[in-house]
């Protein structure tokens, strides 16, 4: 089964013990731990239209920031677990950057010809697609693999916030039903309902694709 894109806890809570305890080098490895985590999911959520002003590397390096200053508050109180913490740091990040690059830029973003999702077949997109893509299709009519990862990444950036979110913590963070909950302030039930709707609104944005695809194929 595939892991969490995030480190394991135990290591994290053994770190953040040392934190406590003033151990300088525990700090700067629990960060360290948690900055290709923060990269992926950065990557996989920054609008597509602000990737080629914003370097994602620019951003993660902002959150390591703040998380560094405020880690002290963390260590007083931790409120949630740390992963949960540092991740919602970087949201808050992205949505600054996202209102500071398209309110302050000479040449608004919004009339940038939109290119491809960002991201190419990643892994967690193919596995994505091949659940949810319809199991009686050939192997002649299935689209190649950057096809395929191409409709997922569309589709899934036509579905609702709330749902786009969702299926990015499942499928991209490999975030458990407890987490998603966690982070959303959802009940686990809640959580698990709002995922199945999120795949079956996805299942069929991808469909409809297929079957345009198929028709202009005609």
């Amino acid at each position: 089964m595939p892991q969490s894109i995030w480190p394991e806890h135990e290591k994290t809570g053994e770190l953040l013990r040392n934190a406590q305890e003033g151990d300088t080098s525990a700090i700067g490895q629990l960060l360290d731990r948690h900055r290709e985590p923060l990269r992926r999911m950065i990557q996989v959520r920054l609008d597509h239209k602000l990737g080629r002003r914003l370097d994602v590397s620019d951003v993660v390096q902002e959150v390591m920031v703040e998380a560094s200053r405020r880690l002290k508050q963390y260590l007083d109180a931790p409120v949630m677990p740390f992963h949960l913490w540092i991740r919602q740091i970087a949201k808050d990040r992205m949505i600054d950057a996202h209102r500071r690059h398209r309110v302050s830029a000479k040449r608004s973003v919004d009339r940038e010809q939109p290119g491809l999702v960002q991201g190419d077949a990643d892994q967690s997109t193919l596995e994505l697609a091949f659940q949810l893509r319809d199991p009686s299709l050939t192997p002649a009519a299935a689209a190649s693999q950057r096809e395929i990862a191409q409709q997922v990444e569309l589709a899934v950036n036509q579905l609702d916030e709330i749902d786009r979110e969702i299926i990015y913590m499942r499928h991209y963070e490999l975030m458990t039903n407890q987490e998603t909950a966690r982070a959303l302030e959802l009940s686990e039930p809640a959580a698990g309902m709002r995922y199945l709707r999120a795949l079956r609104r996805l299942r069929a944005l991808i469909d409809q694709q297929i079957s345009g695809s198929d028709e202009n194929q005609l």
